[in-house]
């Protein structure tokens, strides 16, 4: 299988009679982790993880006045190198459990967000560099897995659908009263947006049936089976749907707000180091980086893992490598204030879902991001906060529903019980730690009972 993912394997790979030069190998490698498969369906795919990226941001930078120019350039940088080391569309998350004790909590300020980031990062960084990661990677039973993977997908869609059908206040993080049906963000806009997109994309296809496809079409150009595809399918094919939603979303935000486009400003802001007082680095330990170490551990590590290998068997993205990247991410990043950022399965489906199928659509996103933090800064911030929440929704509901259907693969009886646990109670108790620990009771409880009954 081949590995494009950079790390010290290529240097076991390489052939005593045949040195290579490392500089040639790492810039080749990195070269063909961005190559597009297909321009359009790639940068499709970058539009995938925005349902979830633009809200969380926008309500950040309302609420506690987070510095969305720095933010965008930081997570910019991250998306490029992520990209570049891993080949496949990685995403780049915003640590959502930090998120969301920030938006409720008023005294939860810009110094606590980045010391719950980096002590969170400094965490995962050493259980990474350390082996225990991927130790517990192999540990955890698939199942347990699923049900986090299926828990965080509904989680997504039940979001979603919040939403599409009622007016948001996303910068004190509440839902108001319902969507009106017309209007620049009323439900008929977000529900002809998802008929839009289930014609042009429809259920998706198998990984292995995409992966099939793309082989006869290299081996056999002028082949039966190529020349069978007919024209109205690679019309078809060929439409990217996410990339037509974003851009009527940004001109519908110009449209109903036509002097924000007036304030916009060249240049972006001072980057200045984040200064964090003794108080800051406590409550960012115990109300952020606590409950958001579990999430981040298995939803943003070992789950994304799994469905990297799912969704790209030939690429090796291991435990301990995810372990550094998120890490090394922010505990740089969050000295300047960037929003504290981690992988995510949500993420890594989405762009999936939307055609993302190499490290060229997170980094053709990194670029986007890149560019408007340099240009513009954190003045498009008046254009964004007019975005039509509703097809942001509905990018976030495909994100969800591609990430829950990873758990179909689950064929026994007791795999089935095992994830519908965990998914149960991390819904219900809204804590994927204790959905983990439930799931891993069963599962001992289940194979010690099969062991005694032997």
């Amino acid at each position: 299988m081949a590995n494009n993912t950079i790390g010290t394997d290529d240097l076991e790979s390489a052939k005593p009679n045949q040195p290579q030069i490392k500089p040639k190998t790492f810039l080749a490698k990195a070269g063909d982790n961005i190559a597009f498969r297909t321009k359009w369906a790639e940068i499709n795919g970058a539009m995938g993880d925005l349902g979830t990226y633009i809200p969380i941001i926008l309500a950040l930078s309302l609420a506690r006045n987070l510095d969305l120019g720095t933010t965008l350039i930081f997570t910019g940088i991250y998306n490029i190198v992520t990209g570049l080391l891993y080949g496949v569309p990685m995403p780049v998350q915003p640590m959502k459990s930090i998120a969301a004790v920030a938006i409720s909590n008023s005294s939860f300020g810009v110094p606590e967000i980045m010391a719950a980031g980096i002590i969170t990062s400094g965490v995962v960084l050493v259980l990474g560099v350390t082996g225990l990661m991927k130790v517990a990677y192999w540990l955890i039973p698939l199942s347990v897995v699923r049900g986090i993977q299926l828990a965080q997908g509904l989680n997504f869609a039940m979001t979603a659908v919040k939403y599409i059908r009622n007016e948001q206040n996303l910068g004190k993080g509440k839902s108001l009263g319902e969507r009106p049906w017309t209007g620049l963000d009323g439900l008929i806009l977000a529900i002809v947006a998802c008929c839009f997109i289930l014609v042009i994309n429809g259920a998706g296809k198998e990984a292995q049936q995409q992966n099939e496809d793309e082989t006869n079409d290299d081996e056999n150009p002028d082949s039966t089976v190529r020349q069978r595809k007919n024209f109205l399918e690679k019309l078809v094919d060929s439409i990217p749907s996410a990339v037509i939603i974003f851009v009527l979303g940004l001109i519908l935000a110009i449209i109903r707000k036509p002097s924000a486009v007036k304030e916009l400003h060249a240049g972006p802001e001072t980057i200045r180091v984040v200064d964090i007082s003794r108080h800051a680095w406590k409550d960012g330990f115990i109300k952020g980086a606590i409950p958001q170490l579990p999430l981040t551990l298995l939803n943003s590590v070992i789950a994304v893992c799994k469905l990297s290998k799912d969704l790209f068997p030939e690429k090796q993205v291991s435990a301990t490598s995810l372990s550094v990247t998120v890490g090394l991410m922010n505990l740089i990043g969050c000295w300047f204030g960037a929003m504290p950022c981690c992988h995510g399965a949500g993420g890594l489906a989405g762009q999936y879902k939307f055609g993302g199928r190499s490290g060229g659509c997170v980094a053709a996103l990194g670029a986007l991001k890149l560019v408007l933090g340099l240009v513009l800064g954190g003045s498009i911030l008046r254009v964004l906060v007019e975005f039509p929440v509703g097809l942001l929704g509905v990018l976030l509901l495909f994100a969800g529903i591609e990430l829950a259907m990873a758990a179909r693969d689950m064929s026994t009886k007791q795999e089935a019980f095992v994830m519908l646990v965990c998914t149960s109670v991390s819904l219900v108790g809204s804590s994927a730690a204790l959905g983990f620990l439930c799931g891993m009771v069963a599962h001992g409880i289940i194979e010690l009972r099969k062991l005694a009954l032997k």
